[in-house]
């Protein structure tokens, strides 16, 4: 089955190094309001972004480390029930799902997990092909006593996720992907050049989302020289500033959390690899079989809810839900309407 969405291309290999550098250059532009903000917002050395800091805020939370699958990750685990683990994605951490936590937690055993490469976990030199990342998750509830859980991720999260449930379905009781899906042949259509007129300041009818840096991050070498100094801090306030609906949503403090957690060399080139393993991704997808606990998918109105739909022939028992008045970062924007989908879902 093949989506209804419009579809995007991915260019070759021998154009990515222009290409990708006048992209960036035209999404900087594009967003040159942005940019003074993003100085003021992220540049806040008197934020104190430690794990220890933020869990305080967050009753009931710790902070856990376990060494899995030859990786070292770091969790934040608290209330009582039937396990659901949480999986973030880019540009965030674990504090992506800070806003939904305690609501969930009245429910749950919630495990929200840095994945590898994310945040305090290890930024290890290779695995970050989804199949072994959801190889760690898997080890880690092993290891944390659990024989099936609830499973949820949102974008790089959501593809982990879904390899989980692929590769470990007697461990999976149900799965929810939250604006993304695993990667798949559809990739490889992503379109390099938006149409005239269609690149704007945000994403709405008008302006389909333009995912320009799945190419950037393709590239070996230059992303990470290219963000290096302020360079991601700029580009993870332009992601915000671009994917959220209301770009007021999200303060200086969530900025300068993932500001911080990003802005070193390891930390970029980590989060460029989980890019880079698509085109294993999308092998590996391949040898999976349909998925058949039940799977919900939370996509926004003009992003997730279009690309979602490639999991329909993928599922037995899959219902998607479009998430209005949001962006792609639909736990920022609509926290008390993701946490009652998730409960009546998981429950």
């Amino acid at each position: 089955m093949k989506s209804d969405q419009e579809t995007y291309t991915i260019n070759r290999p021998r154009w990515q190094h222009l290409c990708v550098t006048i992209l960036l250059a035209i999404a900087f532009t594009v967003s040159l309001p942005y940019i003074a903000q993003a100085q003021e917002q992220v540049r806040n050395p008197t934020a104190n972004t430690s794990d220890s800091t933020l869990v305080k805020s967050l009753s009931g939370f710790d902070n856990g480390y376990a060494t899995v699958n030859g990786v070292r990750l770091h969790y934040v685990s608290g209330g009582e029930g039937a396990p659901l683990v949480l999986l973030p994605g880019h540009p965030e951490t674990w504090w992506g799902y800070h806003k939904v936590m305690l609501a969930l937690a009245k429910s749950f055993r919630v495990i929200v997990v840095d994945i590898r490469g994310m945040g305090s976990s290890e930024k290890s030199a290779g695995g970050y092909d989804k199949k072994t990342m959801a190889r760690d998750i898997y080890e880690l509830i092993r290891q944390l006593g659990y024989e099936k859980v609830n499973i949820a991720g949102h974008d790089i999260g959501a593809m982990v996720a879904f390899s989980f449930a692929a590769n470990h379905p007697e461990a999976t009781a149900k799965l929810a992907l939250l604006d993304v899906a695993h990667p798949d042949d559809s990739f490889y259509d992503i379109k390099m050049l938006p149409e005239e007129g269609k690149f704007g300041k945000t994403v709405d009818a008008a302006h389909p989302v333009y995912l320009w840096w799945f190419a950037f991050h393709q590239v070996e070498g230059l992303p990470e020289k290219l963000l290096a100094g302020d360079g991601m801090r700029l580009y993870i306030n332009w992601l915000f500033n671009y994917l959220l609906n209301d770009p007021t949503k999200i303060d200086s403090r969530d900025l300068a959390v993932y500001g911080n957690a990003y802005s070193n060399p390891e930390a970029i080139r980590a989060g460029h690899a989980w890019y880079k393993a698509f085109p294993r991704d999308i092998s590996d997808a391949k040898t999976y079989k349909k998925l058949e606990m039940p799977v919900l998918g939370l996509g926004a109105e003009f992003q997730g809810y279009q690309f979602l739909r490639v999991v329909e022939p993928k599922a037995t028992n899959f219902r998607l839900v479009k998430i209005e008045n949001s962006g792609h970062f639909i736990l920022i924007e609509q926290p008390d309407v993701i946490s009652r989908l998730l409960i009546n879902f998981f429950k």
